[in-house]
């Protein structure tokens, strides 16, 4: 890695914050502002606040363990079902407040003893693919933070994996592989790999080659990989260059529209 000094690495809340801050442009405030620059406005003021959801939990404990391995992984979480409600005899829920106060005394984040069986199928699955074996077996390294300015916006990315040999490595958890091409396109993966292809690019002067790694969260926890076509991200860049160049606009004039300032025409025809 010593080749590209660009890339570097921190602690995942600091590298969050400079993007909610508005310091820099991620790929996910990027997609916001596409839908919308009053959201992207009212996000990075403190308006509005996401919400934690619990497969986004799940997914960065998968991360950890798969691309960091167990020591990484016992670090950051520790597996525990958590303390039994008296009535029941079972484990709180874990949007209960008895959950939460007593989340609050660990200093580990807690993973239940039945996502820990799914996250390690995830993981076996994983080696065991050929692909993926490949791809992450090229003495890469995970979590690395690249950061340039693309159309004189600051911007920065943080990949799941990048090694020079293979590229690029995006690591997804899904409800179901079959549909993952369609998860691409409601969430907007396409776009994501292009950005992070492009400020990669734009840090080394170097194209590198975008896979996705998928593994689902049925009970049969199969994986497997998608190559991202040139083609198809020299599409998306596009489209992420021109909301670069209209953020840009809006910055400058601080004008933030929702975007449906318009009448808009109803149509009772489904649109793809």
């Amino acid at each position: 890695m010593n080749l590209y000094p660009q890339i570097t690495h921190e602690p995942e809340d600091q590298y969050h914050a400079q993007s909610k801050s508005g310091k820099v442009m991620s790929s996910h405030l990027l997609a916001l502002f596409r839908r919308s620059p009053y959201k992207y406005w009212a996000t990075i003021n403190g308006l509005t606040e996401e919400e934690p959801k619990p497969e986004y939990a799940l997914g960065r404990a998968a991360h950890k363990l798969i691309l960091e391995g167990t020591e990484a992984f016992n670090e950051a979480y520790i597996v525990t079902d958590g303390p039994s409600n008296p009535k029941t005899g079972a484990p709180y829920g874990k949007t209960s407040k008895a959950y939460q106060d007593w989340a609050q005394t660990l200093d580990r984040e807690p993973v239940s003893t039945a996502d820990f069986a799914d996250i390690e199928r995830m993981q076996e699955h994983c080696r065991k693919h050929p692909e993926i074996a490949r791809l992450l077996g090229w003495g890469g390294e995970p979590e690395c933070v690249v950061r340039a300015e693309l159309e004189g916006v600051p911007c920065q990315i943080r990949m799941d994996w990048f090694s020079p040999e293979t590229g690029i490595i995006d690591l997804k958890t899904c409800r179901d592989i079959e549909f993952f091409d369609g998860d691409c396109r409601n969430y907007g993966y396409g776009f994501q790999m292009a950005f992070y292809r492009a400020v990669l690019r734009k840090a080394t002067g170097l194209n590198f080659p975008v896979n996705v790694i998928a593994v689902d969260k049925t009970e049969f926890n199969i994986a497997g990989v998608w190559l991202m076509p040139e083609a198809e991200l020299d599409v998306c860049e596009r489209m992420n260059t021109a909301a670069l160049k209209r953020f840009r606009d809006c910055k400058e004039r601080d004008d933030w529209p929702t975007g449906y300032e318009k009448v808009r025409i109803f149509s009772n025809e489904r649109r793809s």
